[in-house]
């Protein structure tokens, strides 16, 4: 009796359920792996994988058991399309989990660069928000914005008023002179006026210029950046953040392994075909937004082929693959938006050649 390993954990109830009846199936039977691909056509590593709970297997896969075991077609035929509804539904909700990480990166990463989004911790142009800019003040005699208007100094005191007032002379630069140091009466209120307007007005338009020139230089460097050279990454508001494990999407996954770059994972067949004793499926990656085509049952050197429209009207694209001695293929990926027009095709040894309709579902 063959020891099973233990099933993926998190794996359908249904289909846990189908897998268990293919085991039990094959006990009965006295098969082994082995012989159970021999009489099926299938590859030793495929039923491997069924068996293990990691793949589902055609339906193909599933009546080639029956015939060569005795067991009944009709029911486990039955138990068969539970379990792949069950396994469409397990895929699909892997896709949203997916999508939910994506839009939850995204967030992250515009909350990130966004100023907007950091509440009252973000800073603007440089300066932070909670600090409004501070109106212009006159400028102070000991700090002028701007050049110190000329001081008119009345003629220089007599020696004996000098040395009355102040050990040392005053500078009339930076002292206001003496009321008694003027020929006549105090100045006039007209004048003085005059020249306290034209102070505040020259340290006014001085602040203005200087605040001016540092909204411009702020904005300069903003936009050099924005003008510069584009940044190797994209960023997080442009370009969509993968899940973890899958390493492309669309262009970037044509002519890629679907496997390496993590896209098998939640892929879904969306259209499949016989030929011969070989089943051909054209598989599709929503994440991705890739295509590749899959053949199981086959014979060696028979050859798999995906084939696409081009984006924007272009030159169709197309994948080939050969099949090996295990009997199981896959071709490389080609970008698509949508699989309607998407086909897959076999070519066998004999010359047999068949594809999978455009748009049917598998």
């Amino acid at each position: 009796m063959p020891r099973w390993r233990d099933l993926p954990e998190g794996l359908d109830p249904q289909v846990q359920e189908f897998t268990g009846q293919l085991r039990t199936i094959v006990e009965r039977s006295g098969l082994s792996v082995v012989a159970v691909a021999d009489r099926t056509g299938y590859s030793k590593s495929s039923w491997e994988r069924y068996l293990g709970g990691r793949l589902l297997p055609p339906q193909g896969a599933v009546e080639a058991l029956a015939e060569a075991t005795g067991a009944d077609v009709h029911h486990l035929s039955t138990l068969w399309e539970l379990a792949e509804r069950a396994w469409s539904r397990s895929e699909m909700r892997h896709d949203v989990t997916m999508e939910a990480i994506s839009v939850a990166q995204a967030r992250a990463a515009i909350e990130q660069f966004d100023p907007a989004a950091q509440g009252a911790g973000a800073r603007k142009n440089g300066r932070h928000p909670g600090k409004e800019r501070s109106s212009v003040e006159p400028p102070e005699p000991e700090q002028p914005l701007v050049a110190t208007a000329p001081v008119f100094s009345a003629p220089a005191a007599p020696p004996a008023e000098r040395a009355a007032g102040s050990s040392e002379p005053p500078s009339p630069a930076l002292s206001a002179p003496s009321p008694s140091t003027f020929p006549s009466g105090p100045p006039s209120p007209s004048g003085t006026g005059r020249k306290r307007v034209a102070l505040f007005a020259g340290g006014l338009v001085g602040a203005l210029l200087l605040v001016a020139g540092a909204v411009l230089l702020i904005d300069a460097g903003g936009d050099g950046e924005k003008r510069g050279e584009k940044p190797s990454t994209a960023p997080a508001t442009s370009a969509r953040q993968l899940p973890a494990g899958v390493k492309c999407a669309g262009e970037d996954c044509t002519g890629q392994d679907p496997q390496a770059m993590g896209c098998g994972a939640a892929a879904t067949t969306t259209a499949n075909v016989t030929v011969g004793t070989a089943y051909v499926e054209v598989r599709y990656s929503k994440t991705c937004r890739a295509a590749w085509a899959r053949i199981t049952r086959a014979a060696p050197d028979d050859v798999i082929q995906i084939k696409g429209p081009g984006a924007r009207g272009g030159a169709a694209r197309a994948q080939n693959s050969r099949v090996g001695a295990d009997g199981d293929a896959y071709t490389k990926m080609i970008s698509v938006d949508a699989t309607a027009r998407t086909t897959a095709c076999a070519t066998l040894t004999g010359g047999t050649r068949a594809c999978t309709a455009p748009g049917a579902q598998g």
